[in-house]
């Protein structure tokens, strides 16, 4: 198999950990590449996350990693996750189990597919989000008002610090903070809640992907739109955001732990 490695950049044992681990999987058979920036920190040579090809991505970091990696892959590869951060809710392994991980797999690995969501402004295509996509006024203590269409209906309108937008996988992440459930991410629906609502009534929505969903920005104030707090947009006043599954979920090797067994655990270890 070939395998791409990414690491943080800003952890020199991060870094020190991804090099020792390409020579772990050079040594296990496999073929071996290094991310363009990881690669010059070691002082190798590396390939541009647009380039990406192969069998697998390997990160060694934190959910930033992982959403950075998934976010700027031109063409979706398998991923999967070393945890070098806080929580690691997208990093299945930990440090200390991915060699055996490797070593057990050399032949291959089931892959899982998790929905994505694409991000539309008035018809110009913004990007896709594997966690959540957030529209937040770019002045504090101001609050935006929305209102959300459903098949061209209103189904809610909101006055809210802003408004968050999640897919499944997202749910364990902001939209968890912001007091929404965690969903099953086998599910393929998306979820929207509003950030610090100024009526009580204003609840979570889940609603399918096979739905038509938009958001209407109905204020002068002006917002932001940020997809996986990796790119940031700002938004005309009455700016109207397209929701739609995207065509390219993300794909994760699938490592055999439990969705809910892994959530409680990271959980209860916060």
């Amino acid at each position: 198999m070939k395998a791409v490695l990414v690491s943080r950049i800003d952890d020199t044992d991060a870094l020190r950990y991804t090099a020792e681990l390409a020579r772990d999987l050079e040594a296990l058979g496999h073929e071996v590449a290094l991310e363009e920036g990881t690669a010059r920190e070691i002082g190798e040579k590396g390939i541009p996350f647009e380039d990406f090809s192969g069998d697998l991505v390997v990160v060694v970091g934190g959910d930033g990693s992982v959403l950075l990696t998934v976010h700027q892959m031109k063409t979706q590869l398998p991923v999967i996750g070393v945890n070098w951060g806080e929580v690691g809710f997208l990093a299945d392994l930990e440090p200390d189990e991915a060699r055996a991980f490797f070593a057990a797999h050399k032949t291959g690995f089931q892959v899982e597919r998790r929905m994505r969501i694409s991000l539309s402004v008035d018809g110009r295509y913004f990007g896709d989000a594997l966690n959540e996509a957030v529209i937040v006024t770019d002045r504090p203590a101001k609050m935006l008002r929305f209102t959300v269409y459903v098949d061209g209906t209103p189904a809610e309108r909101v006055r809210a610090d802003g408004l968050l937008v999640s897919t499944p996988t997202g749910s364990t992440a902001y939209a968890m903070s912001a007091g929404g459930p965690i969903i099953d991410p086998q599910i393929e629906g998306i979820l929207i809640i509003p950030l610090a609502p100024y009526m009580l009534s204003s609840r979570p929505h889940l609603i399918s992907t096979r739905r038509d969903l938009e958001i209407r920005l109905e204020t002068e104030k002006p917002a932001h739109l940020v997809i996986d707090g990796q790119s940031t947009f700002e938004l005309e006043r009455n700016a109207t955001v397209t929701v739609r599954k995207s065509d390219q979920p993300a794909l994760f090797v699938h490592t055999d732990k439990p969705f809910f067994e892994k959530v409680n655990h990271k959980l209860r270890n916060l």
